[in-house]
């Protein structure tokens, strides 16, 4: 029966308004893509067609707050050659490549000073989401959750990218803050709203979602590997079963997850959905130093 799962349930959201959220005036979100990889929707979601290309987005985004800025995820880095090596060996072979500049490089042309980065936020520990970490200082704050600490801990060949970095310099949150959209708990990162990380276990045992607000009223939704493309909320639908075995994913808890984006998604359309590898969906944000209030 799994075979021919197309559409998942999802029970409706019962919130009637957004979260209060106060975002400073000086806040700013802006878009650094690192490259992408060329797949077939079919391994991207359930029911997509063999015959649809995609290019799967390698986006990191920079959220500038008075408090400290933050990148999300790190995108491609500047030794992808060799980091793409430790990708499940078939994935190797139904993907290509185009590499672009890391975000240290675009950070760096910029002359962005570097001290008012506070960290990167990672979605979750994948290779493809911390490549680009070679670019940046060494110092440099890598922030996860508890229990993807634990995972990365674990050694497991889905972090064998992330744990061939020397000294990375972690720092680890947990979630004690209140409900926040249907999820159970949350980290509101600077107390105003602006920027808060939830739980989002499945794809990987830490992964997360943030959801950012800005100044404008403007909100959205950094979704990670939940889903890969936009289908994945809008229909809503899992990866295939051969996408969800190659990342060792846990399927009950993804879909867990997948119906409680679909349910915000349906109540509340103006947060715009941004899955890890949509291009279209990350096409949206400005493109840095170009950014959006």
């Amino acid at each position: 029966m799994d075979i021919y799962l197309r559409k998942l349930d999802f029970t409706p959201l019962a919130a009637e308004s957004l979260p209060v959220a106060t975002p400073p005036a000086g806040m700013t979100m802006s878009a650094l893509p690192t490259g992408s990889m060329s797949s077939n929707a079919m391994f991207a979601y359930r029911g997509g067609s063999f015959g649809s290309k995609r290019e799967f987005s390698m986006t990191s985004f920079l959220v500038r707050h008075p408090k400290g800025d933050l990148l999300f995820d790190a995108g491609f880095g500047r030794n992808i050659e060799a980091h793409t090596q430790t990708m499940p060996w078939l994935m190797r072979q139904i993907t290509t490549y185009k590499n672009g500049r890391s975000i240290g490089d675009q950070l760096g042309s910029s002359d962005y000073p570097l001290d008012k980065l506070v960290g990167v936020i990672l979605t979750h520990a994948h290779w493809d989401h911390v490549s680009g970490l070679d670019s940046l200082p060494p110092k440099t704050p890598v922030w996860v959750s508890g229990a993807e600490r634990t995972f990365i801990s674990s050694r497991s060949s889905m972090t064998a990218l992330v744990n061939s970095f020397p000294n990375v310099n972690y720092k680890e949150y947990s979630f004690d803050d209140g409900p926040y959209l249907g999820f159970p708990s949350s980290y509101d990162v600077w107390g105003d709203g602006s920027i808060v990380l939830v739980p989002a276990p499945g794809h990987t045992p830490g992964s997360i979602i943030a959801f950012i607000s800005l100044p404008t009223g403007a909100r959205y939704a950094l979704l990670g590997d939940l889903v890969w493309q936009n289908e994945g909320v809008d229909i809503p639908a899992e990866r295939p079963w051969l996408s969800r075995r190659l990342v060792r994913e846990d399927d009950d808890l993804v879909r867990e997850n997948i119906a409680r984006i679909a349910a915000i998604h349906k109540r509340f359309p103006e947060i715009k959905m941004i899955p890890a590898h949509d291009s279209i969906a990350s096409g949206k944000v400005p493109v840095y130093p170009s950014s959006t209030r």
